[in-house]
């Protein structure tokens, strides 16, 4: 399975095996504007993507960002057209230091690195529980697209998809959607140890909330990680039949 390979090969040996790029991946719907430009259709060397991501978020784990376009890639595989942005959260590091990061694909420029909060339920300053079941109060992991923007009782909002079924697929259901909250500060942070915390959802600081959303609307990819070990033995993007088979190539 792909997290075995990546715990058994040496990471630039197991990064060149994961990812393949076929002419034919991912067709895009008509609407997708980014279709034309998006790394994962123009042919770009997948070590040379995450070499650029990972130059562009040295604060960020680059086995992470290679599970993440692993993903995406595989998503792709699966019919999901691709999207210009990636926005990559890793809830293994704490709520008090800056662990979402925002990616432009085509130029692979970091456009935003701030701090998100996680769920009541799912840690304190160290996320530990995730969950897909309503009321729970727990962030979900896996891979999401987004959707539409919306005014609700967190200001403007960002609707998410879980493209992952047992893992993050009841975020609709659930109401698990992008938004400011005045709980991520990291002054209030660095009194009480960790950041407030939402009912589920990624929340990011006020101030910039609305000008993150704006840029990761629209059928944009969103990848939540935690070394979770049944989903990443399980996930249906993380283990897709064709990143098995680049994975013995």
């Amino acid at each position: 399975m792909l997290y075995k390979t990546f715990k058994a090969l040496s990471f630039s040996a197991c990064i060149s095996l994961l990812f393949t790029f076929h002419a034919t991946a991912g067709q895009a719907e008509a609407t997708n504007p980014f279709l034309s430009a998006s790394p994962f259709t123009s042919g770009e060397s997948p070590l040379k993507l995450l070499n650029k991501l990972s130059k562009a978020a040295p604060a960020a784990n680059p086995k992470v960002i290679g599970l993440a376009l692993s993903a995406l890639d595989c998503a792709m595989h699966q019919g999901i057209s691709p999207a210009r942005n990636l926005t990559v959260i890793d809830y293994s590091l704490a709520s008090t230091v800056p662990r979402l990061w925002v990616f432009d694909l085509v130029t692979g420029k970091l456009l935003f690195n701030e701090l998100v909060a996680h769920g009541k339920n799912t840690g304190e300053n160290f996320a530990r529980h995730f969950s897909n079941t309503y009321g729970s109060l727990q962030t979900s992991i896996g891979l999401f697209r987004t959707k539409d923007t919306y005014n609700g009782s967190n200001g403007y909002s960002l609707r998410m998809d879980g493209l992952e079924n047992g893992f993050n697929d009841k975020a609709m259901e659930r109401a698990i959607v992008f938004h400011g909250a005045p709980y991520v500060d990291s002054k209030m942070a660095n009194k009480t140890g960790r950041l407030g915390r939402s009912w589920g959802c990624p929340a990011v600081r006020l101030g910039i909330a609305k000008k993150v959303i704006d840029t990761i609307k629209g059928e944009q990819f969103l990848f939540s990680y935690y070394p979770d070990k049944k989903w990443l033995t399980s996930s249906k993007f993380l283990n897709c039949p064709s990143s098995q088979r680049w994975a013995k190539n």
